[in-house]
């Protein structure tokens, strides 16, 4: 099933429990969503779009515009089959948000994923990466998330690639991230069958 919008920014309307926050943002539809951390950390206070206006940010796009995820970069940026949102939308009154903001706010992020229903998650950053792997897979995250950089790993119904922060990254880091979303484009991540076969006419089925 398809969801029925144009709608990129905050597609779903959500509201969340804060007065300022940064909406998920791109196509309803998407293949690929990418998590990140908060707006503090990975940008979008300004512009209201996740992972702008700052370095960490930009570094991103330009590593997912490289492995064919965005059509470009920018304020927006252009999206392909992608959607980029937070594991904490809201814009924490400190550096971070407490731990109540989190939990707080996890219902929201919760809702939007399994929206969209992307076939791989793409966590950014150590709290994201431990969160998906925990909530969306039977893997136990290791003492350093970010170890598990730019890998392929099986989730519930999901393909995961966990990336570790852009601020941490080295060059190879982000050679290695291009390279693996390149790959993981020309293999069957959707790992979809077709029951089509099982039904009364011609009209395909596709489960995951």
């Amino acid at each position: 099933m398809e969801n029925v919008t144009d709608r990129q920014s905050n597609p779903f309307g959500m509201s969340p429990p804060c007065e300022r926050f940064v909406p998920g943002y791109g196509d309803a539809n998407a293949h690929f969503h990418v998590v990140g951390d908060h707006p503090t950390v990975h940008g979008g206070i300004r512009s209201g779009v996740p992972f702008t206006d700052t370095d960490v940010g930009e570094r991103l796009q330009r590593a997912l515009a490289a492995g064919g995820l965005l059509s470009d970069t920018g304020t927006p940026p252009v999206v392909d089959r992608t959607f980029l949102s937070y594991l904490c939308l809201c814009v924490p009154d400190g550096t971070e948000p407490t731990a109540t903001e989190y939990a707080e706010t996890e219902p929201f992020f919760d809702a939007e994923l399994r929206a969209i229903t992307a076939h791989v998650l793409l966590p950014v950053g150590d709290r994201p990466i431990q969160h998906v792997l925990e909530t969306y897979t039977a893997r136990r995250p290791p003492a350093t998330p970010g170890d598990l950089h730019a890998t392929e790993l099986q989730g519930s119904g999901f393909l995961v690639v966990p990336i570790d922060d852009p601020s941490d990254w080295t060059r190879e880091d982000e050679l290695t991230l291009v390279d693996t979303l390149q790959d993981v484009q020309s293999s069957d991540y959707r790992r979809e069958a077709d029951l089509g076969r099982f039904t009364a006419d011609d009209t395909p089925y596709f489960v995951r």
